[in-house]
């Protein structure tokens, strides 16, 4: 008896989940609202702490988006909620994934700090490909990369992009790298690690 992929879609082609996470107001809900070509699926709640002066709304389960890239492939955006409160989304979120972005808010310094212990989470619960994402840098110098690399105690295998969450084709090169990280880990020979 023939066993059925998971990943195959009902009517042909390959469903895969990719994962958008990083800290709360990163800008993951609007990546994925800016790529999706759905009607995003979100979670989102008025905020009543002392966070409310940030956003006043914030994911408290999940966003979910769909970009199709031929019949054959069909990606599917999960977007976690960036508060540690609802931490246990994660790794629900992220059961199966082949890979997910690193999303940072490189205007704010607590953003990148928030994001060492996401992505050590993240690093715990599976060893997939993985991109870091700076929301609202128009570019990177050098010395911005090497800090982000140096605090997220990042391989130079790991791409760092810098992205607007607003701009499609921004986000295009942000999804764009991580697929070709996804197949420079695939060509990789057996047993080089991500």
């Amino acid at each position: 008896m023939a066993t059925r992929n998971p990943n195959r879609r009902k009517h042909g082609g390959t469903a895969v989940k990719i994962v958008v996470t990083g800290p709360f107001s990163a800008g993951k809900t609007t990546l994925i609202r800016t790529i999706s070509e759905i009607t995003v699926l979100s979670t989102e709640k008025d905020i009543t702490d002392d966070t409310r002066s940030r956003k006043a709304e914030t994911t408290v389960a999940m966003d979910f988006g769909r970009i199709t890239i031929d019949r054959d492939l069909v990606l599917y955006l999960f977007g976690t909620p960036g508060q540690d409160r609802f931490d246990f989304m994660w790794e629900i979120l992220g059961e199966g994934m082949l890979g997910y972005i690193l999303l940072v808010d490189a205007s704010r310094e607590d953003s990148l700090e928030e994001a060492v212990g996401i992505l050590a989470a993240f690093r715990k619960m599976a060893r997939v490909p993985f991109v870091v994402a700076l929301n609202r840098a128009a570019g990177i110098d050098p010395s911005d990369e090497d800090k982000v690399r140096s605090v997220l105690e990042l391989g130079d295998d790991v791409p760092v992009v810098p992205c607007d969450a607003t701009d499609r084709e921004s986000v295009k090169a942000v999804l764009l790298a991580l697929l070709y990280s996804v197949v420079d880990q695939i060509d990789a020979p057996a047993g080089a690690g991500v």
